[in-house]
């Protein structure tokens, strides 16, 4: 192997791995980078940490490949093809996570916040090995933070503290957790750590000395009783000693768990005889004896917890729980991190991170096909996102710029006039990613749109945005509101080509007792566009002379238009005003050509003589699914390079056919007229498509052709 690597590494590697090309090739390239930043670790000083964890050939060379200067210099797909794409997709997974700009977020100011960072990490991973890896790398990093900056050295301990170390006891990964906040602690508060330290009195190999001892003889008592059981010791790490004096208000002298030894036996009466042991062969105090297993914890925790003396004075606390109950405190939802962080129960969370333990001893193959669905499953309904200072905000899934500005403040929202996703300027309706920066661009004057509130448009997903933007149209002048709602009526009924609204009837309908005060609700949002075309389109169906809108292509199924009182008869559609389903239609007996169809509203209809009105008969469209029907729809617009690709790209994100477009362009006012046939199933695609083309840029007016 490369003689620059360190020699014990080299063997280590050779030691699990024997002679194989691709970690020589990883540790080859590792090795040849020059590391300027001392307080940067290097590739191959977290590769030694990764395989003390006993991690698999895979995570090893990714980890080899995923140094920050040596992954600007090998490109993800020159990795892929000399490495292959699993270890590609791992290195390419950490380099993503080492971008984040360390001591991010800059300020954690709750617990709240340390967990939205903290799913937010575990939701755009795509592999727990990458995690690892990480954890691994800010391990190192913390054993380097001396040759760093104050401020930058205290930031990453903090951030390590608050997320990285809760995440290693989550993952299971203990040892390396008690590390992580060792290191981070002695970053922190120096003086503290150094205090906790001199207290115990003892190197940690000798204290670790006394455990070993200890455990050898309860290990021979237990043996002599017959009882199968695994004891092991655990020596409480200065953090954990410190955050108790802390918690109980104890002095070092009063701790009775800075030695602590766990057994593991098969039954619950082999707890208790476990426990008799111990209380006869050593003194234990009384106040210190704890029975989680006929009174358990609120969260399922059982295990019997005592303290005793030893013979040379030295207290030691002794846990005794069988293996199931070890497996339900370190796995389930009892597990020793969750009383301690204080996390609130969150059973998706909680299987996504048991799973996630299990495949930290699973092969390559099963990490690989369980973490995408994991993945998901971590953030199935929530996106994680960071303010510019680094603040995680979560929103709903599908979430854009503005459900982001109303979940920081609802005066943000409403000050909002743009938004920044990544440093770059985004439209508000852009879907947010986990993992995105967004940063709202705001004016001084309060004003949301009401376009906003339009579903159609794609502004908002949450409906708690929703609401807060409603709210604040309830609370304007009562005179803006009238004149906003009549110029919306007005619009509406325009824009879709309703000639014959009865509006007694609609203000009745929404059991407004005049029409002011319907005019000013729908100013206010209080009652939509959509509502009113969804009451005219159902009033359709009663009153044959009142109806909405709708079209179709040719009369091709004799199911599509039912004739009341008459069975099969040929039909067809009007040419003047192509009715399509939802609009309100009559049919006209022709002489020779059946019946035609016509909108109620067809001048033709309306002017017909009083001689030929005897040919008119009630007809009603039939529940044949599937047709389509075309409708043309004008379009005004100021001129501009790539409307028509615009509109195009609208009708091909909706599957909607366009059957003919005319487009005339004024070159004095540089305005473009544009006529458009499309394809249709109902009149609720003509309201999304309409409501879409509207929002282009430049749009200034679009219009169904009656």
């Amino acid at each position: 192997m490369n003689p620059a690597a360190p020699k014990q590494l080299v063997a280590e590697l050779e030691r699990q791995f024997g002679v194989d090309e691709a970690i020589e090739r990883a540790l080859e390239y590792a090795a040849a980078v020059e590391q300027r930043d001392k307080s940067r670790p290097r590739s191959i000083d977290v590769a030694a940490r990764v395989i003390e964890l006993g991690s698999d050939r895979d995570t090893v060379v990714a980890t080899l490949l995923s140094g920050p200067v040596l992954f600007g210099q090998l490109d993800i797909d020159r990795i892929e093809r000399e490495f292959g794409k699993r270890i590609a997709s791992l290195a390419s997974g950490v380099n993503q996570l080492n971008t984040l700009k360390d001591g991010t977020p800059a300020k954690v100011d709750t617990p709240e916040q340390a967990e939205k960072l903290r799913r937010l990490l575990m939701a755009i991973i795509s592999d727990v090995r990458v995690m690892l890896i990480k954890l691994c790398y800010r391990a190192v990093r913390l054993q380097l933070l001396k040759h760093g900056d104050y401020e930058l050295r205290r930031a990453i301990a903090r951030e390590t503290m608050d997320i990285y170390a809760p995440l290693a006891n989550r993952l299971g990964m203990g040892l390396l957790k008690w590390e992580l906040e060792d290191l981070a602690f002695r970053a922190l508060e120096p003086q503290v750590y150094k205090r906790v330290a001199k207290l115990l009195e003892e190197k940690r190999s000798e204290r670790e000395a006394f455990i070993e001892a200890f455990i050898a003889r309860l290990d021979g008592l237990l043996a002599g009783q017959e009882i199968e059981a695994s004891v092991m010791g655990r020596v409480k790490h200065i953090v954990s000693i410190w955050r108790k004096m802390q918690r109980k208000n104890l002095e070092f002298h009063e701790l009775f768990d800075v030695r602590a030894v766990r057994v593991l036996v098969d039954t619950v009466a082999d707890c208790y005889a476990a426990l008799g042991i111990v209380h006869t062969t050593w003194q234990h105090i009384p106040n210190e004896f704890d029975d989680y297993i006929a009174n358990p914890k609120p969260n399922g925790y059982r295990s019997l917890h005592t303290a005793v003396v030893s013979e040379d004075g030295k207290v030691v606390e002794v846990q005794i729980r069988t293996r199931e109950m070890h497996e339900n405190a370190e796995l389930g939802v009892a597990s020793h991190w969750r009383y301690k962080e204080g996390a609130r129960l969150d059973q998706r969370m909680e299987a996504s991170i048991a799973q996630m333990r299990d495949m930290l001893a699973g092969s390559a193959e099963e990490v690989s096909d369980a973490m995408s669905e994991i993945s998901t499953e971590l953030s199935s309904d929530r996106v994680y996102v960071f303010t510019p200072r680094g603040q995680v905000i979560d929103i709903p899934r599908g979430g854009t710029p503005l459900d982001f500005a109303y979940s920081i403040h609802s005066e943000v929202g409403h000050r909002c006039r743009g938004a920044k996703v990544n440093g770059r300027i985004v439209n508000l309706t852009q879907v947010l990613r986990t993992g995105d920066q967004v940063e709202i661009l705001t004016t001084k004057e309060s004003r949301p749109s009401r376009d906003w509130m339009n579903k159609n448009l794609g502004y908002i997903k949450s409906a708690g945005t929703r609401s807060k933007v409603r709210n604040w149209f309830n609370h304007q002048d009562f005179e803006q509101n009238l004149l906003d709602g009549k110029a919306i009526y007005d619009r509406t009924l325009s824009k879709y080509s309703i000639h014959d609204a009865r509006l007694k009837e609609v203000v009745a309908h929404f059991k407004r007792s005049e029409s002011d005060q319907f005019f000013a609700d729908i100013g206010r949002g209080l009652i939509t566009s959509a509502q009113i075309l969804g009451f005219l389109q159902t009033e359709s169906e009663q009153d044959p002379f009142r109806r909405v809108k709708k079209e179709r292509a040719s009369p091709k199924s004799k199911d599509e238009v039912s004739i009341h009182g008459v069975g099969n008869l040929m039909t067809q559609f009007g040419r003047c005003c192509k009715p399509v389903p939802g609009d309100d239609i009559i049919g006209y007996i022709t002489q020779n050509s059946g019946i035609t169809i016509h909108k109620c509203s067809c001048a033709n209809i309306l002017n017909l003589p009083e001689d030929k009105r005897q040919r008119l008969i009630e007809v009603q469209w039939g529940g044949q699914n599937g047709s389509v029907y075309p409708v043309e729809i004008s379009m005004t617009a100021y001129d501009r390079t790539g409307l028509m690709q615009d509109i195009s790209t609208i009708l091909a994100n909706l599957k909607v056919n366009l059957l003919h477009v005319n487009s005339n362009t004024n070159q004095a006012e540089q305005m473009v007229h544009t006529r458009l046939t499309v394809e249709i199933e109902s009149v609720d695609d003509l309201v999304v498509i309409m409501d879409k083309l509207s929002q282009l840029p430049n749009v200034q007016d679009v219009k169904r052709i009656a």
